[in-house]
């Protein structure tokens, strides 16, 4: 079951699992695709969503619970007015095309960042997709768009302190993870970013405290169920210590 709320913190210890139950991903590359094909970095966005499509079926075949997809960021507005237009566009035919697709294979949709922003037709798509999606269990799909980890820190503050303003001066993790953009679903076990740069750009600053790090110089149009399955035995290798010594994981098995 994929629902209901899941929070951990640093202070877990989460199960030792050798499929990721959540993978997070920056979708990098897709203008310089385009570039190296003399074509408009426009196209490489389109190319991306059917990129998008793949690995949303190679996570539900591999047995992956959680797949975070970073759209666009708060600070994507800098870029040319031309391409942030295209984008909004694009993001507006994916959602009324995608959504009853992703209904239909059992998929729920959710979108997590400072959606004010959006036009009202984007918004009322993310709020219809989101109730006719919320009852299904076989992948949780969040999209962040407009999203910023500080944004998501801070928007957490101040929600659980209107909630519960007699924690003003004493709260713990606990008392803000409900409150975070991702309070439903597991820290992401595996986060991966493609098109070679090794940053996380702002991306679930919180939530990547203890989270494997993959970074491969694959664009994202190229990105594919082979590449995915690379990014996925590179996690299988790695010793989740969590704060403990290697010698303790090895007496505990």
């Amino acid at each position: 079951m994929i629902l209901g709320r899941l929070i951990s913190s640093t202070r877990d210890i989460p199960e030792a699992v050798v499929v990721p139950r959540h993978v997070a991903i920056i979708m990098d590359g897709n203008g310089r695709w385009a570039r190296k094909r003399l074509m408009p970095r426009v196209a490489g966005h389109k190319r991306g969503v059917e990129t998008v499509r793949e690995i949303v079926r190679a996570c539900i075949d591999r047995g992956i619970e959680h797949l975070t997809l970073f759209a666009f960021s708060s600070e994507n507005w800098r870029r040319p007015q031309d391409e942030v237009s295209f984008l909004m566009n694009l993001f507006l035919r994916a959602l009324e095309i995608e959504i009853a697709k992703l209904h239909k294979n059992n998929i729920r949709f959710h979108a997590i960042g400072d959606l004010s922003r959006f036009d009202t037709p984007i918004r009322k798509l993310i709020a219809d997709a989101e109730a006719l999606t919320r009852d299904n269990s076989r992948l949780s799909l969040t999209v962040a768009a407009n999203y910023g980890g500080r944004w998501d820190i801070l928007q957490a503050v101040e929600r659980m302190l209107q909630a519960h303003p007699e924690k003003r001066s004493d709260f713990t993790e606990e008392d803000l993870s409900p409150f975070l953009a991702l309070a439903d679903a597991p820290e992401p076990d595996l986060f991966i970013r493609t098109g070679g740069e090794e940053r996380v750009s702002n991306f679930l600053l919180w939530q990547l405290a203890y989270t494997e790090f993959y970074f491969t110089k694959t664009l994202w149009p190229e990105f594919d169920t082979a590449a995915l399955d690379r990014a996925l035995e590179s996690f299988r290798k790695r010793e989740r210590r969590f704060g403990r010594t290697s010698e303790q994981l090895q007496a505990k098995e």
